[in-house]
């Protein structure tokens, strides 16, 4: 039986994340491409990664970002706004929210897990009532270890008190679907809302209240 969905938060909880990556492209005349060959001139371990993980700060990130930028375009790059333009671009699934509510509202047990940035907390919190349905977060910038690490999922686990089987994951990325169900999750790969709901709802069956107390 799921007692828990575990969803992740980029491009299921909101417009997929590559409408984001477009407007900073729009915003500051950077091709698509340049971006991508940035990272990889920046070396390992990979900027992002290590944004994702709150090894360095955004300020050091966007640093890192324009210098190589600046050395592939031959111009220099401003990213200034970064976060604003990116999150911005990013409107919350409020369809998928409100199927999470009811699904709360029956007592399946929700909890967040997110690859995110320290500094875009207040960003990306304003988007949805979070708390108000989920009983816990995590949040690789804050545990210092991102998907698809075994340790991460793990630490949901832990929170939750309850074994993989008892849960079904939710996320855009297919490498993160896999290592959750590789670890025991029920799992369904966020394609599109209708798609995820349907999956979900075969997962959970019928609306029968399955809350259980914490303590």
């Amino acid at each position: 039986m799921i007692r828990a969905v575990v969803s992740d938060f980029g491009g299921v909880l909101t417009a997929p994340l590559l409408e984001g990556f477009a407007r900073v492209q729009q915003d500051t005349g950077v091709p698509p491409r340049a971006f991508g060959e940035a990272l990889q001139r920046a070396g390992e371990p990979n900027p992002l990664f290590a944004l994702e993980v709150g090894a360095i700060t955004e300020t050091e990130f966007l640093g890192t970002l324009e210098r190589e930028l600046t050395a592939i375009l031959g111009r220099d790059v401003s990213l200034h706004g970064f976060a604003a333009r990116y999150m911005g671009a990013l409107d919350a699934n409020d369809a998928l929210f409100d199927h999470y509510r009811a699904l709360h509202a029956r007592g399946i047990r929700l909890a967040l897990c997110t690859n995110n940035v320290r500094e875009w907390e207040p960003h990306w919190r304003a988007k949805l009532p979070i708390d108000d349905i989920f009983e816990t977060v995590v949040d690789s910038a804050f545990v210092g270890v991102r998907k698809p690490d075994p340790e991460i999922y793990a630490i949901v686990l832990e929170r939750l008190r309850l074994p993989a089987e008892a849960c079904a994951f939710v996320d855009d990325i297919a490498r993160n679907v896999e290592a959750a169900r590789e670890l025991g999750f029920a799992a369904v790969h966020f394609r599109d809302t209708a798609q995820a709901i349907a999956e979900l709802d075969a997962l959970v069956g019928p609306g029968t209240s399955t809350s259980t107390a914490v303590g």
